[in-house]
């Protein structure tokens, strides 16, 4: 089993990102799994390297130690270049033009945006400025999800043909992180709740990059602010570096996050090497 933990260096660690770690390492070492450690920082414009030392401060302090080196998006573009050709050379790329406010535009009020194929069979030339699309067929996508069960996604119907690389030239998550989950071998996908829209996605561009097996999935609880807002780096909620100054120790901050989702039935101290004890027995 090889898991990974994967943040983002866009804002401190805070108590939802531990609720991953705790999933990711218990899950992880109830079996006898590796956990590799990942920088997300495909997002070229909101990815700080003072937020990338903190959250290695942050987790080393938590006592989550990874198996392996860690590895950057942001080193990996050969990787992704290789992915994208790959899938060129099969017919399935094609240059957008299309904005994001555009696509907005186009989507339904209050849900997902999706992408409704303005550029589909345009044939524009790749260039500076344009986007560039991975086409999609209709399909259904099925998946045995670890903690919700059996799943039934429509990718093409719920987000449209997948942006790879947006107009500023920037990977995109949807594609570094199916290009990465696949050339690191990851056997078991643990993300939040927030994500499980992104799976029939992310089933089906693996597929075409030739991925099999396919990896399993589990997408845990999320912490909540109020019953419609999920803890947010952007909107500076409390954050483990917080937490820290306060007095907390590593062991306190482990089970406040783990009690915030009902891992444990009453709030008490658990160290990082607890966690694999609240995962055993479990499919």
């Amino acid at each position: 089993m090889v898991t990974r933990f994967a943040p983002a260096p866009t804002g401190f660690l805070h108590l939802g990102h531990v609720v991953n770690a705790i999933y990711v390492w218990g899950f992880a070492r109830a079996r006898g799994g590796r956990v590799l450690l990942r920088i997300e920082d495909h997002d070229r414009k909101r990815s700080r390297t003072e937020y990338e030392k903190a959250l290695l401060e942050d987790l080393d302090w938590l006592g989550f130690v990874a198996d392996e080196p860690l590895v950057r998006q942001s080193e990996r573009g050969t990787l992704y270049e290789a992915a994208l050709d790959h899938l060129r050379a099969k017919g399935f790329v094609y240059a957008c033009e299309c904005s994001r406010s555009e696509i907005a535009a186009a989507s339904q009020p209050g849900q997902e945006l999706r992408y409704p194929g303005t550029c589909r069979e345009k044939h524009l030339a790749e260039g500076p400025g344009l986007g560039l699309r991975v086409r999609l067929a209709p399909s259904v996508e099925r998946f045995d999800d670890l903690r919700h069960g059996p799943q039934e996604q429509r990718p093409l119907e719920e987000s449209g043909d997948i942006l790879a690389r947006d107009r500023d030239g920037h990977w995109t998550y949807q594609f570094a992180v199916t290009v990465d989950d696949d050339a690191q071998r990851i056997t078991h996908v643990i993300r939040g709740d927030d994500l499980l829209s992104s799976t029939g996605r992310q089933i089906q561009l693996a597929r075409l990059l030739g991925r099999d097996p396919l990896p399993r999935y589990l997408h845990h609880p999320l912490v909540m602010k109020s019953p419609t807002q999920k803890l947010s780096k952007a909107d500076r909620d409390t954050s483990v570096r917080d937490l820290r100054r306060q007095g907390w120790t590593a062991s306190a901050v482990i089970g406040r996050a783990a009690a915030s989702i009902g891992l444990v039935a009453t709030e008490r101290p658990l160290n990082a090497s607890d966690v694999a004890g609240l995962f055993r027995g479990v499919a």
